[in-house]
């Protein structure tokens, strides 16, 4: 049978809480599986599986469960490998990687922060940074609205200026509250959100890393910010661009 994985921590890690369940319905057992220095919580994958709240929340639970005694590296939902002895060479084979991994999110956590525009606050601010746009504005409502060409240009300005202001917004964010964090990673694009981050943030100072957030709430008036966490360093497993893996003797 295949074998479901909820992630990656240290054979060290102490044992879990007796009959601890993860996903699948009837809920399977979870179980360890320890190679080395290391070791994975897994269960058997159960046929079928989908995304329902139920395992969702199970595939959570255990995370919090293993996260309780030492970092883990969480599996994104519905990671499964062949089988145990597969799950076992692969531990083996990324040993070095895995065990940099762990001592960089030691005691840390991820917070998602996603960002809109309030549509009317965002039209107001745009008409107060660009002259030009406020000046078609008033000689279009001046000429009772004005024809079709000044319309048109009038709404293409507009775009193109609320364009730039979501790339300034995204940076501002970013450069706003990276520093209250260990690392940041930018999350695909998605329509609706002009900006998708990710944030290593230390447990103990996760506080002032909320209070960076509402700073930025404070300062931009015509943003949307929600912030999602914290949650197991799901975007951190694999280090970014700009975080190297450490050399390995």
């Amino acid at each position: 049978m295949s074998t479901y994985v909820y992630g990656i921590t240290s054979s060290s890690l102490p044992s879990l809480p007796d009959g601890t369940e993860g996903v699948g319905e009837p809920a399977l057992p979870v179980r360890v599986i320890k190679e080395g220095d290391l070791a994975a919580v897994v269960s058997d994958a159960p046929e079928g599986l989908r995304p329902k709240r139920r395992d969702l929340l199970a595939h959570q639970n255990v995370l919090a469960e293993a996260g309780a005694g030492g970092p883990v590296l969480p599996m994104r939902f519905g990671s499964v490998s062949t089988d145990d002895a597969a799950v076992a060479s692969v531990l083996a084979e990324r040993a070095d990687h895995f065990k940099e991994r762990l001592d960089v999110l030691a005691g840390k956590v991820e917070y998602n922060v996603k960002a809109t525009h309030d549509e009317e606050a965002v039209l107001h601010r745009v008409m107060s940074e660009n002259p030009e746009v406020r000046a078609l504005t008033e000689a279009n409502r001046s000429a009772g609205g004005g024809n079709y060409d000044e319309k048109l240009r009038l709404g293409e300005m507009v775009v193109a200026a609320v364009k730039n202001r979501e790339v300034e917004d995204a940076a501002e964010i970013q450069q706003a509250l990276e520093s209250a964090a260990a690392s940041v990673s930018v999350g695909p694009e998605s329509t609706g959100w002009l900006a998708n981050l990710s944030f290593l943030v230390d447990r103990d100072t996760a506080e002032t890393f909320m209070d960076a957030v509402e700073e930025v709430r404070k300062a931009h008036p015509h943003l949307d910010l929600r912030v999602h966490g914290p949650l197991p360093p799901y975007s951190f497993v694999e280090p970014g661009p700009s975080e190297p893996a450490k050399a390995t003797n």
